[in-house]
Formats: C-alpha cells, structure tokens, sequence
C-alpha cells in the first residue's frame, strides 16, 4: 500500500503544479489588459489596415492602386522589351516613357503574370482582359480606401496567444505585413492575445516612434494615418522630386554652368527653337545672364519650397518664355549632363540642360 500511496501523492502534487502553471501563464497572458488584442476591435483593424498590401507603388505599369505585379515581369514598352526586376527598374519605364512628348505610350505584358491584392492573395493572369477586369474593381485615383500608407511597422513584432478552449499557448514572431495581416485575420473570440510591447513604427519620412501599448498605438495610427500624400493617382512622374532641395537646386544651377534650353513650351505652344543657341548661368547673387551672338540679357532667378513644392522664379524681361514661377519637376542627372525641368500645369515647360555631371 505504501508505493500506490506515494505514486497518489506524487501525482496530486503534479496536478496542483500544472495547474498552478497554467494559472500563472493565463494571468501572465490575461495582464495587463492594455497589451491584450480584442479581435474585431478598433485597434485591431487599424493594425490590419497598417499591414495591408500597398498597390499603388506600380501604377505605372497597371493603373491599379489595390494590387502590385509581382516581379520579375518582362514588358515591352513602347517597343522596348525590358525585365522589371525590382521597384528601381520602374524608373526605366518612366525613362522611356519621358523620351518623348507627342508619341502615345504603350506598355504589353508577356503573360501569364501573377497579382498580390491587398490582403495577400494571389492570383495568376493569362491575358490583358483578365487584367483589366481586376483593375476596375480597384478604388479610383486619389479615392479613399482601406490602405494605410503614411506609417509602417517595424519588424519582428512579438505575440503570445492562449486559447480558451483547448488551453494552448502559442508565442510568434512576426517579420513582416503579411504575418501581421494574417495574424490578426485568424484572430477568434476564444483566443487571448497578448502583444509584445514596445514595439517601433516609421512615419512615411523616416522618423521612428516606439510605441509603448495599445492605447499608445490606436492614437499614433489615428495621428499619421492621414498625414501624407498616399500617392494614390496614376501620374507617375508626380513625384520626382520628393527628396529635393533648394540647396541641393541652387548648388547645381550655380556650379554647373552654360545652361542651354533643351524644351519649352508655353500654353501648349512649342518654342524648343526660339533661344537655341543661348547660354544662360546662374549666379550666386540671384542674378541670371544670358548670352546669344555677343549679345548679354540679364534677369533674377530665385527659388522657394521643399520637395515636390519647389518654385522656381525666373525673370528675364527680354526673353518673356522663359518668366514664369515654375514648379520644379525633376533633377535628371545622368550620361554626363544634367537637365533641370521646370514646369506650371500640363501646358507649360522649361528644361535647362547642361553638360556639367
């Protein structure tokens, strides 16, 4: 009796202790309840929303803002066949597309190709018209939709999740928006799920937040949901200068000299021709000269803004195109010149280029 007595005491003490155990992990997961993820709540889909596939970085190969092209992908555009290998390689596109003003641009898919929509799903297409069909049932330019793309978790976020039913704890670790959206998607009311805090987010220009809880979270996602320009529209060349400055401007204009006019038009009109053979330098002081068959013609030049939002004031009173306020296009610098386009509305366009790298 005395060995069935002992294995009866051991096994009592085992069950108080594996139910001291449990007890201990399920307070541990239960608190505190500002790190615990109720399903469906309004932080949780904030947090879905955060991790959604952004479709919109590829518009210039699809028109499409709820879905991207996964790549590699070979295209031809405007005759040219070209693999698309990374999100850089879109620039070549825009390049080709740039080259010329008054031809139509044409981009053709070789298929089949395969789509990421925005919770992640995949989907194979074989011709044009599949494509297309999918593109239309996408929200429109600039339209508001579910996306939140000025702020970006950073990864690897941490979660423990204990299950009221079958009493298993599961710990994960997610690396990256799509584990994070499929996470929170398989979320069910018997779960309780606690969140590793802190955790770090980036707003759209690079400034890091630590974010401490819960609360913390649903209020910084609030804050810089709406905080930037999304980008949502189909004008791919609308951003070329979201890193430029009119330090970075006025350094080239002044350093690099002999300015000639590669393109302007004015209401639509083409005058490429009127000041060929002019050479225009910037100068330090804010001062402009230009020089065509000995004769000199002087004016004003300075500039305004950040980013996209550069203005260009040029005032030359005896060459009247070239005046305008000009919104700063975008900074080419490549196969040994540099060309700064400056432009106001779709009607309106001055490009200086020069020679200096």
């Amino acid at each position: 009796m005395k060995p069935l007595k002992s294995y009866l005491m051991f096994v009592l003490s085992a069950l108080v202790l594996l139910t001291s155990c449990r007890k201990e992990e399920l307070e541990r997961i239960e608190s505190p309840p500002e790190n615990t993820l109720v399903p469906n709540s309004n932080v949780a889909n904030l947090m879905k929303f955060t991790a959604l596939n952004d479709g919109s970085n590829d518009n210039i190969l699809d028109y499409a803002n709820c879905f991207n092209i996964q790549l590699p992908v070979t295209v031809t555009v405007n005759g040219q066949e070209l693999v698309i290998n990374n999100d850089s390689d879109l620039n070549i596109v825009e390049i080709i597309f740039e080259e010329s003003d008054t031809d139509v641009d044409t981009i053709f898919f070789s298929y089949p190709i395969t789509i990421t929509l925005t919770d992640f799903t995949e989907v194979i297409i074989n011709d044009y018209s599949e494509l297309s069909n999918y593109a239309s049932n996408c929200n429109g330019e600039n339209i508001i939709d579910d996306d939140i793309e000025c702020l970006d978790f950073i990864y690897p976020i941490g979660a423990s999740v204990f299950n009221t039913n079958n009493e298993l704890i599961n710990t994960v670790s997610l690396q990256n928006d799509y584990e994070l959206y499929e996470f929170i998607e398989n979320i069910d009311s018997n779960d309780i799920v606690a969140i590793a805090f802190p955790i770090s987010m980036v707003l759209f220009d690079g400034t890091q937040i630590t974010v401490n809880n819960l609360m913390e979270l649903e209020s910084t996602i609030n804050t810089f949901s709406d905080s930037c320009d999304e980008d949502d529209d189909y004008d791919y060349n609308d951003d070329d200068c979201n890193g430029c400055t009119t330090n970075q401007l006025e350094d080239i204009l002044i350093n690099c000299s002999n300015w000639i006019v590669d393109k302007l038009e004015r209401n639509g009109d083409d005058f490429d021709d009127t000041y060929n053979g002019y050479v225009f330098n910037f100068l330090s002081d804010g001062t402009i000269t230009s020089v065509y068959n000995s004769n000199n013609y002087y004016g004003t030049w300075s500039t305004e803004g950040s980013g996209n939002e550069i203005t260009v004031i040029i005032d030359i009173p005896t060459l009247p195109l070239c005046n305008n306020n000009w919104g700063l296009h975008e900074i080419q610098d490549s196969s040994g010149e540099t060309k700064v386009d400056l432009r106001v509305g779709d009607d309106d366009r001055l490009r200086y280029e020069s020679t200096c790298n």
